[in-house]
């Protein structure tokens, strides 16, 4: 069997090694900006897009059928984003007899369009936010909704996706300007300018259930994974299991997620995502119908294969676990690095990465393409790396990704390591009091930190000398630690002097 990659980055790579560990041949489509890229190393072939941008390359589907059908590829791995959900491209798959490794065209289409996907949940039972049964008319139609539901209110393209097309509004005026504005957005990002409303759950928590589904309608579960710390819908840190799910939610949630699933003609893996209330209330919000960017976290508390699992039911092969077997042991914790400057409002970060080192040790897990000397390129996604760590529970996962992001070295351009490093150090975190406005109201009083980070981070630079970050914010830290320790002991969890 011959595996084309229809992607780039770590994706790729990840990709990779579990098809040499399986013995697939691998074929890695690039761009004119990744043709020095770490995955190309690795892959048995690669073909040349000849292009720079996404859409001459990595969201050109004649430009992808192509290489399959001149590589001898048998089948395409889309990885996340880019054509990971595109139902035309998988229906291009269908027509040359190409295997899409993730879901049919049918069942894309019916999760695709956030309308329909709505209507597919509450037919099978599933809780789904108060909002419009159809798309909305105009402006008129929206604040009439608005009025009925109450506000706050978020409006949402219907073809939407990745944090893109999406609205708050409080009032009558800002329902009229962010319904012109969304649907712009909406025709612009993907096509069509669609827009619906739902009611604005205030601080819910996000979280997900991890599934995977075969031909033969066969489900299974691999646990929850916490979302919450976001910035302008795109998640930052995530983690698993959930501080908030305990095993009466944690059994509801499942059996939600799987009946969705099924009612939607469903395979390989998928993730089905919900928004938790303060009271504990859940409401169906989404499928992410591919691997997700978080997928190795789930891995590295049920030591299951995502990657294998997905080849294995695309081969039609199906699933060869059942639902008990399934085991999560431990707590893990996800940071997605990006170029991004977290001081200057996250503003993307390209250029050449000057040192790269990666940490190692017990529990710590890093994927990423990252190299000394590589250019980050600017026509991509600013995650340059997956850091994620394992602990017996939440603490120790907590304390090694401290010691993990202190040994992380990534010089050259600006990244979200040092937002990171004072995540891990602050008590609402630690007490697992997250929510998907927490980063918007914790910015500010972390902001005066991460200028000292930085500081200290010119300093070691110039003078070539380490500087322990965690001293840095020992202040920060101090302030808060006998509130974090009587937290720690109430759960008769281990201290370690770190808050």
């Amino acid at each position: 069997m011959k595996l084309l990659i229809a992607n780039r980055g770590e994706i790729a790579l990840r990709v990779i090694r579990t098809c040499r560990k399986l013995g697939i041949r691998t074929v890695l489509a690039y761009s004119d900006p990744d043709r020095n890229s770490l995955p190309l190393h690795y892959a048995d072939e690669k073909y040349s897009l000849k292009g720079s941008t996404p859409t001459e390359t990595y969201l050109n589907i004649e430009k992808l059928i192509h290489a399959a059908k001149r590589t001898k590829s048998d089948a395409i791995h889309p990885g996340y984003g880019f054509l990971s959900e595109d139902a035309a491209f998988v229906s291009a798959c269908e027509e040359e007899h190409l295997t899409f490794i993730g879901p049919t065209s049918k069942a894309l289409e019916k999760l695709g369009n956030k309308l329909l996907a709505r209507t597919t949940m509450r037919e099978a039972n599933v809780p789904v936010i108060p909002g419009s049964d159809g798309p909305v008319k105009d402006e008129e139609e929206a604040v009439d909704i608005a009025t009925k539901i109450g506000y706050p209110v978020i409006l949402k393209a219907v073809y939407g996706g990745g944090g893109r097309g999406m609205r708050i509004a409080r009032t009558t005026d800002e329902v009229r300007r962010s319904f012109r504005v969304t649907r712009l957005e909406s025709l612009a990002a993907f096509g069509r300018e669609a827009v619906y409303i739902e009611k604005r759950i205030e601080k819910p928590r996000h979280v997900e259930i991890q599934a995977i589904a075969d031909s033969r309608g066969k489900v299974v579960s691999l646990g929850e994974r916490e979302c919450s710390i976001q910035r302008r819908h795109q998640k930052l840190l995530e983690e698993t299991p959930s501080v908030a799910v305990l095993n009466e939610l944690r059994g509801k949630l499942v059996a939600a997620a799987k009946r969705g699933l099924v009612a939607s003609e469903y395979t390989n893996a998928g993730t089905v995502e919900f928004l938790l209330d303060s009271s504990g209330n859940f409401f169906f919000l989404e499928v992410n119908k591919r691997l997700q960017v978080e997928h190795l976290i789930t891995e590295l508390v049920t030591r299951i294969d995502l990657v294998e699992e997905q080849l294995k039911v695309a081969s039609g092969v199906g699933l060869d676990i059942s639902q008990n077997e399934i085991q999560t042991n431990g707590w893990a914790i996800d940071c997605r690095i990006n170029a991004e400057d977290p001081r200057r409002d996250f503003i993307p970060s390209p250029g050449t990465v000057i040192r790269y080192h990666a940490p190692s040790g017990p529990g710590i897990r890093v994927d990423s393409a990252l190299y000394s000397g590589y250019n980050i390129p600017e026509q991509y996604d600013s995650m340059i790396a997956k850091l994620a760590t394992w602990g017996r529970n939440r603490v120790e996962a907590i304390q090694r990704m401290q010691v993990a992001l202190d040994e992380l070295e990534i010089a050259g351009v600006p990244t979200t390591v040092p937002l990171h490093r004072v995540l891990m150090m602050d008590p609402q975190f630690n007490m697992g009091n997250v929510h998907t406005d927490y980063l918007t109201d914790v910015m500010p009083s972390l902001s005066n930190y991460l200028a000292e980070l930085e500081k200290f981070a010119v300093v070691a630079a110039v003078t070539g000398r380490m500087v322990n970050p965690r001293s840095i914010s020992s202040r920060h830290a101090t302030s808060h630690g006998t509130r974090w320790r009587e937290h720690a002991r109430s759960l008769n969890m281990p201290w370690s002097g770190r808050s």
